[in-house]
C-alpha cells in the first residue's frame, strides 16, 4: 500500500476518534475534537498532492478517497443534528446529494466516462469545510456577536450542494440516458 492510500486509510480512522472526543465530556472538548476534524480534512489534499505528484493514483485509492471523504462530513454533519447545531433536513439534502452523485459517478464510470469535479462542487466542498467547524465550536470566535456565522456558511454549503449536484447531472445527462430534460 502507497503512502497516499495509507494516509487515506488513517483520514477513515480519525473518524471514530472524532466522534468519541466531541462525545467525551471533558473541558475543551469541541476544540479537540473540531482539531481532529480539520487534520482529517487536510489528509484529503495531502493524499491527493501525493498520488498525483510521485504518480500513485490506483484504483484503490479513486475508490477509497472520495468514500472516506463522505465518510468524514456525513459524520460530522449527522453529529450536528444530534448536538441540535444544524437541522436534520440541510444535512438530508447535502448527504443525498452525495448519494446521488456517487451513484451518477459510479454509472458514468461503468460507461468508461470520468466526471471531473466542477469549480462547483469544489465551493461546495470548501463551505462545508468551513461550516463543519464554526459548528462544532457554536459559531467561535464568531459566538460573543450576534453574526451567525456558522448557520450562514452551513446554508451557504447548502446552496453550493444543491447547484453543484444539478451542475453535475445537467452536463452530464447523456450519461442517464436523459437527453429529454
Amino acid at each position: 500500500m502507497n503512502i497516499a492510500n495509507k494516509i487515506t486509510i488513517f483520514r477513515v480512522f480519525l473518524v471514530p476518534v472524532f466522534l468519541v472526543v466531541l462525545y467525551l465530556d471533558f473541558p475543551y472538548n469541541n476544540f479537540v475534537a473540531t482539531a481532529i476534524f480539520i487534520l482529517a480534512a487536510l489528509t484529503d489534499t495531502l493524499d491527493g498532492y501525493l498520488a498525483r505528484s510521485r504518480n500513485l493514483v490506483t484504483n484503490f485509492g479513486k475508490f477509497v478517497d472520495p468514500l472516506a471523504d463522505k465518510i468524514l462530513t456525513s459524520s460530522a454533519l449527522i453529529a450536528l443534528v444530534e448536538l441540535k447545531r444544524v437541522h436534520a433536513w440541510v444535512v438530508i439534502i447535502i448527504i443525498a446529494r452525495e448519494f446521488i452523485i456517487t451513484g451518477f459517478r459510479v454509472l458514468a464510470a461503468s460507461e468508461g466516462v470520468t466526471i471531473a469535479a466542477s469549480p462547483l462542487g469544489k465551493f461546495k466542498t470548501i463551505t462545508q469545510l468551513i461550516a463543519i467547524p464554526l459548528l462544532l465550536l457554536n459559531n467561535f470566535p464568531f459566538n460573543s456577536t450576534e453574526i451567525r456565522v456558522d448557520l450562514f456558511m452551513i446554508y451557504l454549503a447548502l446552496f453550493f450542494t444543491i447547484i453543484s449536484g444539478i451542475d453535475y447531472l445537467y452536463k452530464n445527462k447523456r450519461t442517464l440516458k436523459l437527453d429529454d430534460i
